[in-house]
């Protein structure tokens, strides 16, 4: 008989830590589980889900502009009801809510609807009980920061945005991260004057530099306000209005400002400070390949480590991390260079691999090449929407080491390049490929001419 009470205690009920207790309670361990406000975390709550239920709603305007070069006449003009987004998407994330409770409740792991803190490296505490566990996994996922400036009390942050009271006619987004992108597109096509303040040269630092670029001339085309170099100095009432001084001297009037800066592991009040639990240079907790902590009975996954912030990614670690612990062997290390990846901006970007900048490093010698395109939809549409195409290859071996793509649905098309991306394919391989016509995804098979080296 153990001497726990359970094999192992989650902390935090997100899609990492969700999964890691189901899968360790079908190995057969005693699992338990502690989240004291929502289940399926950031992704379900105020992440993936409302997002993409946002950003489906942001492209009625652009549909209902294009259909007239199709024949489509509408009656009178599209009327936005904000109310009805926002309580639909509501109703959702309650329904995805009670889904996650009987999962768990199916697993037969036990559930604590409040907030658990460590206290020693076998014990958490939860609403005044010990409890004893062999392993504890923290998986509480991010909370978004807000910078420091004068009326930054004046601001939303990421968690609020979704459900504001009313629709903001003139929005305003600071950040340049896929999040602050993502939420210019959104509101820009749901109808507001929308503005971007990022304090670097261009958005989306990290992606490869020719996506940026496109992305930031498709967005201002769209009607997305652009202010680059530039920062807030303040914000001040105007009535139920702010008053957006720039640090270039403009200003401007909004009706919401979002932070969209960054999150940070969501780690206060935990205690692991108490157990000394090393963290990296990020203030991320340090972790091996078992996901074992500088305390190895507390382990950690998901946003609260280094690895990429995305829910797939919390998906797979807690897979391997359940493997490693309650499996009969451990897994092949997971591959997080071949990640594929999505931003929700208009229009979307899809990617996978290797960058043309971070490949030029790493390779002595490759071949890119790009298309840049009016996808077929928009010659009747009457759209200036171009869409961005892009395979970068090692020189030597032929294999393709990135593919990206700014354009409709890039995110349902980049899933399946990244197979393909992933078993190291060459651009021989893509060519070989009879494409699907006529759709603007067999671009990626029928590129020939070398765009650069």
């Amino acid at each position: 008989m153990s001497q726990f009470d359970y094999d192992l205690f989650v902390i935090g009920a997100g899609s990492g830590g969700v999964r890691a207790a189901r899968t360790a309670a079908a190995a057969g361990a005693r699992v338990a589980i502690a989240e004291d406000r929502y289940l399926g975390g950031t992704c379900v709550n105020v992440g993936c889900v409302p997002k993409k239920l946002y950003s489906y709603a942001a492209h009625f305007q652009e549909a209902f502009h294009d259909s007239a070069g199709f024949g489509w006449q509408l009656p009178e003009a599209p009327r936005f009801n904000w109310a009805t987004l926002r309580d639909n998407k509501i109703a959702e994330i309650k329904r995805l809510n009670g889904i996650y409770g009987r999962l768990l409740d199916n697993a037969d792991v036990r559930l604590f609807n409040d907030r658990a803190t460590v206290t020693d490296a076998n014990h958490v505490e939860v609403n005044g009980e010990s409890i004893s566990s062999e392993k504890i996994l923290v998986a509480t996922g991010g909370w978004p920061w807000v910078p420091d400036f004068p009326g930054n009390e004046h601001v939303l942050n990421s968690n609020q945005v979704f459900d504001l009271e009313r629709f903001p006619k003139r929005f305003l987004v600071l950040g340049g991260g896929y999040i602050a992108v993502e939420f210019a597109s959104i509101f820009n096509g749901l109808g507001s004057e929308s503005h971007l303040v990022y304090r670097g040269e261009l958005f989306l630092r990290g992606f490869d530099h020719e996506v940026r670029e496109f992305t930031r001339d498709e967005m201002a085309k769209k009607g997305v306000n652009l202010h680059f170099e530039t920062n807030i100095e303040r914000i001040d009432t105007d009535g139920d209005a702010y008053r957006v001084t720039l640090t270039t001297g403009e200003t401007l009037e909004v009706d919401a400002v979002l932070s969209a800066t960054g999150r940070k592991p969501h780690l206060e009040g935990l205690g692991l400070d108490k157990l000394d639990i090393a963290l990296d240079r990020d203030g991320k907790i340090a972790i091996n390949e078992r996901f074992e902590t500088s305390t190895p009975s507390i382990l950690a996954l998901g946003d609260v480590t280094s690895g990429p912030e995305l829910t797939p990614v919390a998906l797979e670690e807690a897979m391997q991390l359940v493997q490693h612990h309650f499996g009969d062997s451990a897994p092949k290390p997971l591959d997080y260079a071949s990640i594929a990846t999505a931003v929700f901006c208009h229009p979307n970007i899809g990617t996978v691999g290797l960058s043309e900048e971070d490949a030029r490093k790493e390779y002595a010698a490759i071949r890119v090449y790009a298309a840049d395109f009016k996808p077929m939809k928009h010659t009747l549409s009457g759209s200036d929407e171009r869409c961005l195409m892009k395979l970068i290859v090692d020189d030597a071996s032929d294999r393709v080491l990135g593919a990206h793509m700014v354009g409709e649905d890039a995110g349902e098309l980049i899933q399946g390049i990244a197979i393909a991306v992933r078993a190291g394919l060459t651009k021989a391989d893509f060519d070989a490929t009879v494409g699907i016509h006529p759709t603007g995804a067999e671009e990626f098979v029928t590129m020939r001419s070398v765009t650069r080296t």
